[in-house]
């Protein structure tokens, strides 16, 4: 066994890629990781938590082949990690249905056709860019511009049966005054919340993204109409960047290794309509546009091709203090002519038109 700070290596398991492993120190102390690669004498395995006290000739011992998620009403108001631990301090989740932590593939034919409008409480979106129960949307913008605020505002106001927010890579501080104000407002008992702070491992922010993702299937799965919020997808993706290198993939456009662009699409096809009348999931996803770049940046890129529009914010009305503050001009929503009546797409179309003056 070997353990170089980020991959261990160990002899070989009867497990597949993404089976959840146990480490046993000597110390006396177990860890968790999943297994990445598999090969005829050795696997290699990345832990869930950094800085392990890890020596050659600790126990590897495999857990669950296929990883499965804890899912339940009872996850209604909770605050979870990456793994499902509860860190609100409200006790333990006593949860008796599981579903598969990478989810099952979709059928694009069957899905249901969106035709319902979703109020999400901000009204220049209900009113410009209107989105539609079941529709994928990115908020694209740099660092400091307010996505987060948007999201609160969004989560707060909307009329979605249950919203499952994911908050991954993001400050400690920010995790938490962000928790607090969404559970202490009336929408506590419709939202569940999944926060990895930028200080836990690699592994564990993509482990959150997938767990968020699980959650909303298995309401939707139950007929409710869900709206699923990550916040962000930019650093999911730095988080497979990391585990990317650390395995020897070859960095392509700005670092990215391939695995990057196809987790993207993978992860957002998730959501999405039902293939029968039972429930939907409206996701949105922040993305950061690093130095202000919403164009050619690799994620920014990628999410905007399989994404069905976006939402750029404005560093420039986020500086004059208006606030949500959307470029609506640069925004596009591509279901809104399908879901709105030609009165209300010819009055937007006006309102665009002044904004384009000005």
């Amino acid at each position: 066994m070997s353990y170089n700070g980020q991959v261990i290596e160990a002899t070989s398991l009867p497990g597949i890629v993404g089976s959840l492993c146990t480490i046993c120190s000597q110390t006396g102390e177990e860890f968790y990781g999943e297994l990445v690669g598999v090969g005829e004498f050795k696997v290699d395995i990345l832990p869930y938590e950094l800085n392990l006290d890890i020596r050659v000739g600790d126990k590897v011992l495999l857990t669950e082949t296929q990883q499965e998620v804890g899912v339940g009403d009872a996850l209604l108001g909770r605050v979870l990690d990456g793994l499902g631990n509860p860190l609100d301090g409200l006790g333990k989740i006593k949860l008796s249905d599981k579903k598969s932590l990478n989810g099952s593939r979709v059928n694009p034919f069957e899905r249901q056709p969106i035709k319902e409008v979703l109020d999400v409480g901000i009204r220049n979106i209900n009113a410009l860019l209107t989105l539609g129960r079941g529709q994928r949307v990115g908020i694209v913008a740099g660092s400091g511009v307010g996505k987060s605020v948007l999201l609160s505002m969004i989560t707060k106001s909307t009329d979605a049966d249950v919203v499952v927010v994911s908050l991954i890579g993001e400050r400690g501080r920010e995790l938490a005054s962000f928790t607090k104000e969404i559970l202490s407002s009336h929408s506590r008992d419709k939202v569940v919340i999944v926060a990895v702070p930028a200080d836990r491992s690699p592994l564990l922010r993509i482990q959150g993204a997938k767990r968020a993702t699980t959650i909303a299937e298995y309401f939707r799965d139950k007929g409710k109409n869900v709206l699923l919020i990550t916040d962000s997808l930019t650093r999911v993706a730095h988080a497979q960047r990391e585990l990317g290198l650390a395995l020897g993939e070859q960095p392509t456009s700005r670092g990215y290794p391939p695995s990057v662009i196809s987790m993207i699409p993978n992860l957002i096809e998730r959501t999405g309509t039902s293939t029968n009348n039972s429930g939907s999931i409206t996701s949105i996803y922040t993305i950061l546009a690093d130095g202000d770049d919403t164009t050619t940046d690799p994620v920014v890129d990628t999410a905007r091709a399989i994404l069905d529009g976006h939402i750029v914010l404005s560093r420039e009305l986020a500086q004059q203090g208006i606030y949500p503050a959307i470029d609506v001009n640069q925004s596009i929503s591509r279901l809104m002519t399908d879901i709105v009546s030609t009165q209300h797409q010819k009055k937007c179309s006006d309102i665009t038109k002044v904004f384009i003056k000005i």
